[in-house]
């Protein structure tokens, strides 16, 4: 069982959870995420570890309330139990020491970006981190980004803190004034896309950390797939992260959409519900 310890809402559309796995906790890594499962009757959703501690034997998880399993999710509690959360799943973040790494996280992408930006800062190197939301409300985790950055450029849809523009206006700041061995994004789709197309032009080599459709998470139901240099990938066990500038986007990105009606449909009436 797995009992949650912390709550705390980070905004209206986000929640943090500490969540006690003591086996995972020992074991995650930066880039690892698990799958959760709320009950008997529940559907199989990947979220990423956002955060552990192994002493205390908990995983921080960061979720977006979208659907029905992360509605529910964000209505629990502290002392309610998790029925399963199996992980750590997929494969770590390759960390070395490289010199000066970009940073880019788009909206709830930040969760899994900070112990990214936390692990490179430990191994030695310069990071500065793009973070970016629609607006000041949305943005998430900036005091702990903060803490494990060299500098960071927030930016906002409409301005309304930091500089008004996207994340790849504010990468492209920093690619223009100073050599960056490596980037990092994470965040919505269209948002990887074109932080890896902009990355690309200054011939930064790019990792991107996809959250594509899973169910199992083990690589056996293929819902996952991604092609990358024109290869079918299993982001569960052949991810979550790839070189960007090979990634199929608009192939993953209409892969997406391919449940959005039923979801929709499904959320709708659980809404009648509660």
């Amino acid at each position: 069982m797995n009992k949650i310890t912390e709550k705390e809402i980070l905004n209206s559309s986000v929640v943090k959870l500490v969540v006690e796995a003591p086996r995972i906790a020992k074991k995650r890594k930066a880039g690892h995420f698990v799958i959760v499962k709320i009950d008997e009757k529940g559907e199989r959703i990947p979220l990423t570890i956002a955060d552990a501690d192994p002493d205390k034997g908990t995983i921080t998880l960061i979720i977006q309330r979208v659907g029905v399993t992360s509605h529910k999710l964000f209505r629990m509690d502290r002392g309610d139990i998790i029925m399963d959360v199996v992980g750590p799943l997929g494969h770590a973040t390759e960390i070395e020491k490289v010199g000066t790494v970009l940073c880019a996280g788009g909206g709830v992408g930040i969760a899994p970006l900070l112990p990214i930006a936390r692990a490179f800062k430990e191994e030695g190197n310069r990071v500065i981190t793009v973070l970016a939301a629609r607006n000041k409300d949305l943005l998430i985790l900036e005091d702990e980004i903060r803490n494990c950055s060299d500098e960071v450029i927030i930016m906002t849809d409409d301005g309304s803190y930091g500089n008004k523009g996207l994340v790849t206006h504010g990468m492209g700041k920093v690619l223009e004034r100073e050599k960056v061995n490596l980037a990092v994004t994470i965040g919505p789709a269209i948002m990887m896309k074109f932080a890896a197309l902009t990355s690309q032009k200054y011939n930064v080599p790019t990792i991107a950390s996809l959250n594509s459709i899973m169910v199992d998470g083990t690589g056996m139901c293929g819902a996952c797939r991604v092609t990358v240099d024109g290869k079918t990938k299993f982001v569960c066990v052949d991810g979550p992260e790839f070189d960007a500038h090979l990634i199929d986007f608009d192939e993953m990105i209409m892969r997406l959409g391919g449940y959005e009606v039923e979801e929709r449909k499904a959320y709708e009436r659980f809404l009648k519900t509660v």
